[in-house]
């Protein structure tokens, strides 16, 4: 049986764990070859363990330009183009406006926006016409949550850019889209809340205040990744995928 993305190629930025991991399950499960990044060795040991088939992981950190580089020359080197990249490393901390240091800002920054958009950028020459780019941005763009501003307004930049590309690469039929999961059963709610109680009363705070009245699934975002980087959207560029149980939609 052929699979959705069956010989394609792809990069997922933030592929060891939660969001990323389940998306390059997905993917290999329908037939791409795909190469992963995270900053942790251990962790992309045990994704690449999980995935089983079909996966290379590079250490790296997209707000370095030079772990980029050597992940693009890894993929050129062992298969020689890309169909399809999934920007999706991202990190998050709860610091209120009065609170929020410039080590926060341009920690938070150099991750979300600098390092997403050097990430298409370096993908750019390698990327084959017609394939697909989907950037993950969050619902948080849409709401105001206190002590979410950087985090938020790194997201609307990553909405902005989804505009952009998608009308700078029409001409090679490449397709840019984003996705803007709501709360999401991740470890980055460990990353962002530390204390374990604390953590597990955010997911039911956030549970509250969805319409469907639970947090989502990484594998719903997956699915919805997936759908973004098939042929199953071919007709859809430009456009912010909201996936958050209808939190910012109701």
């Amino acid at each position: 049986m052929t699979g959705k993305l069956t010989g394609k190629v792809a990069v997922v930025t933030g592929g060891s764990t939660g969001i990323g991991l389940a998306t390059a399950q997905k993917f290999v499960a329908e037939g791409a070859y795909v190469f992963i990044s995270g900053r942790r060795q251990n962790e992309l040991d045990k994704a690449v363990k999980l995935i089983g088939t079909n996966v290379t992981a590079v250490q790296g950190d997209v707000a370095k330009l030079e772990d980029l580089d050597r992940l693009y020359d890894t993929v050129k080197r062992e298969k020689g183009h890309l169909d399809i990249v999934v920007a999706n490393a991202g990190i998050g901390e709860l610091v209120p406006t009065a609170d929020a240091t410039p080590e926060h800002f341009d920690k938070t920054y150099n991750v979300n926006v600098r390092g997403l958009f050097f990430t298409v950028q370096k993908a750019i020459n390698l990327l084959r016409n017609g394939g697909a780019i989907v950037l993950v941005a969050s619902n948080a763009q849409y709401a105001g949550i206190p002590g979410f501003a950087v985090y938020s307004s790194t997201k609307a930049a990553v909405r902005s850019f989804a505009r952009t590309w998608a009308a700078e690469f029409k001409d090679r039929g490449i397709r840019v889209n984003t996705l803007s999961p709501g709360p999401i059963d991740t470890p980055i709610f460990e990353t962002i809340i530390p204390d374990p109680k604390a953590a597990a009363a955010a997911k039911q705070q956030f549970a509250s205040q969805v319409p469907l009245g639970r947090i989502g699934r990484p594998e719903e975002m997956a699915k919805a990744i997936l759908f973004l980087a098939s042929d199953d959207s071919s007709y859809t560029t430009g456009t912010d995928l909201v996936a958050d149980g209808g939190m910012s939609q109701i």
